[in-house]
């Protein structure tokens, strides 16, 4: 007999920040460099094509004695049931003894560990000085690719931002964004007055602006962060400038892609796990369109942060960061918020 923590989705969100997830997901990244850490071929599944279907990412954190999964599913059906569509929970194994350590609903730990790998790929690709971000759709995640990114460039002075189906949208996002940041990402800090303090003027200084002009904002930022589920390119070739950046994040299942694959040909490509980043990623399109291949794959974002591979070699460099989200994020993440329910007594424990 074993114990075994359940963690509701409350009090999941209650143990994150996101200066902890960027670290932890950092963290992840050199593991997996220093094969001290492992990806699982992805499940996927259909069990009504357009209206059902679930994948499941696992993994091996050798680093961190630990193993496990995270399944989502999404069952479009649901909300006429009275149920959420989109389902997933993070389940942690220890990997010297097999034993389960816990569970916990998978929503928030999604949300911040992509919010931090978008701000990463800009930490360790863009230009230090770069000045203006550029998000393109306003959906859940844009908040935490915006908090991540403030947190770790310190030079963004402007936001533009983009949603493909509405101005309006786009507008009434950056009405709110503010105190929608301040609201989602400070708590934690409330008792670190310096670091609550810098990430509110981080906030506080930032221009947020509306665009239906995706041309013009390509051609004047120097990150540009895309968040959708589009599977035509929003952005185009000959209007991408030198020297901009590119975390790519909506790009998760086959045929997603949300810029034109021609931008691969010239730029410095880097992912989070090569063999998942050909079969899903934004990657996906450029290498079954003969535009790159698998070897113009510069590296995995691990081998930059470990100085093993030079990241951006000039200014003028368009570097793309492919990040299709990876289990070591989520289990890394995870075992944090087990070990710190423990410390507070937080959550239920069953014995099986």
């Amino acid at each position: 007999m074993f114990s075994f923590r359940v963690i509701d989705p409350p009090n999941v969100e209650k143990l994150l920040d996101m200066k902890q997830v960027i670290e932890l997901v950092e963290r992840a990244y050199l593991l997996k460099a220093q094969k001290e850490a492992a990806v699982f071929p992805m499940v996927f599944h259909e069990f009504s094509p357009g209206k059902a279907d679930m994948d499941i990412k696992s993994g091996h954190l050798v680093g961190a004695d630990i193993f496990g999964l995270k399944l989502v599913s999404w069952f479009g059906d649901n909300p006429a049931k009275q149920l959420p569509p989109l389902v997933g929970f993070v389940l942690v194994l220890d990997s010297r003894t097999g034993v389960p350590i816990g569970m916990m609903g998978g929503e928030a730990i999604t949300l911040m560990r992509t919010g931090a790998a978008g701000g990463i790929g800009a930490k360790y690709l863009a230009r230090k000085e770069s000045e203006h971000l550029l998000i393109v759709g306003t959906g859940h995640l844009a908040p935490y690719l915006i908090m991540s990114t403030l947190m770790l460039m310190d030079h963004i002075k402007k936001v533009t931002v983009y949603n493909h189906h509405s101005l309006e949208k786009a507008r009434s996002f950056c009405s709110t964004i503010s105190a929608i940041l301040k609201e989602k990402f400070l708590a934690p800090y409330r008792d670190n007055p310096v670091l609550f303090e810098r990430y509110a003027s981080r906030i506080e200084q930032v221009e947020f602006a509306a665009t239906d002009q995706i041309q013009k904002a390509t051609g004047e930022a120097d990150i540009i962060i895309t968040a959708t589920p589009s599977r035509q390119p929003i952005i185009q070739k000959e209007w991408v400038r030198p020297g901009t950046h590119f975390s790519c994040i909506g790009a998760d299942l086959e045929g997603k892609q949300e810029i034109d694959e021609r931008i691969f040909a010239s730029a410095r490509v880097f992912v989070d796990d090569v063999d998942q980043a050909v079969q899903v990623g934004e990657t996906e399109i450029p290498i079954k369109t003969g535009v790159i291949e698998r070897d113009n794959i510069v590296a995995e974002i691990g081998s930059v942060m470990l100085g093993t591979t030079a990241g951006r070699l000039s200014d003028d460099d368009i570097t793309i960061f492919d990040s299709t989200g990876i289990a070591l994020q989520d289990l890394i993440t995870a075992d944090y918020i087990l070990k710190q329910a423990e410390a507070k007594g937080i959550g239920i424990v069953a014995n099986l």
